[in-house]
């Protein structure tokens, strides 16, 4: 074998076989290089924005079911979601306090009122369009398809935490999330049987699909304690609406609810174990950019 030292370079002919590997070719051999390892309890706190997800549709089905078995007055569900909708500004004023001045904060609310009051008289008027929307359509096809949006809106809803500074960061995939929900609710809101029916449950589908998600990405960036509240008190109310309606679903969804928190966390850190990246002088070479 030559004396010349060999050299890793293409550019340069060097008096070695095409197949040569030098004794410290696997010096640099690394395994796991970008792993961090997660921690249970942070994978169970990670997972509360999934049960917060799914408790809100299945919250959202309840409010469906009662309404459409007129077991429950539109009128006071039109009230809840207002009330609900005070709370949550008041929460996200709360969260920005000390970000803005007096005269934001102000401004800010107007802008808020504004927007709500446009939205209110938008569902209004649509309403008894809405009623008639899928009138030629079968139960069953309806039922088929606001299943398949509600599966989309999970999937693609944004569940990372919140940016720096409290920023809210837009996605193409939380927005198609929202999308898919509200097209749900809106094929459902078409099986109804009166217009304040269907008002009702379009309001409250904007306050749960396209406000909430908002507010959860915020309440991400709180503490631990907060999330856990948020996340009980959601988890107890859907299944305190599904007992009236069966108690066999009431048990699927305590059941889904600790597979998503306890089990699902549980598999993904025990998977861990099994992780094994290997990074070596083969790879191509990746560029540092400042």
């Amino acid at each position: 074998m030559p004396d010349t030292q060999w050299e890793k370079v293409l550019w340069k002919s060097q008096p070695f076989p095409d197949n040569y590997v030098p004794d410290s070719f696997l010096s640099s051999l690394r395994r796991n290089a970008n792993f961090r390892p997660y921690s249970y309890w942070s994978l169970v706190l990670a997972s509360c924005a999934i049960v917060q997800q799914l408790a809100v549709i299945f919250i959202f089905l309840a409010i469906f079911v009662n309404l459409k078995e007129r077991t429950l007055d539109p009128r006071i569900l039109v009230w809840l979601s207002i009330g609900a909708f005070m709370l949550g500004v008041t929460i996200w004023e709360r969260l920005d306090y000390h970000k803005f001045d007096s005269l934001s904060r102000r401004n800010g609310c107007a802008k808020i009122a504004k927007s709500s009051i446009l939205v209110f008289l938008a569902l209004l008027a649509l309403s008894p369009v809405l009623k008639t929307l899928t009138a030629a359509t079968s139960s069953d096809s309806i039922w088929a398809l606001s299943s398949c949006l509600f599966v989309l809106n999970v999937v693609l809803a944004d569940y990372s935490p919140a940016a720096p500074l409290g920023m809210v960061r837009e996605r193409l995939t939380s927005v198609l999330s929202m999308n898919a929900a509200i097209s749900s609710s809106v094929v459902l809101a078409s099986r109804l049987s009166d217009d304040a029916s269907v008002f009702a449950l379009m309001v409250f589908s904007v306050q749960v699909f396209a406000l909430f998600p908002i507010l959860r990405h915020r309440l991400q960036a709180t503490p631990a304690a907060v999330r856990v509240v948020i996340t009980a008190l959601l988890a107890g109310s859907t299944i305190l609406l599904a007992l009236p309606l069966s108690i066999v679903v009431a048990v699927i969804l305590c059941a889904t609810f600790m597979f998503v928190t306890f089990i699902g966390p549980c598999v993904l850190f025990w998977s861990q174990k099994y992780k094994n990246e290997i990074r070596g002088p083969w790879d191509v070479a990746v560029p540092k950019v400042n």
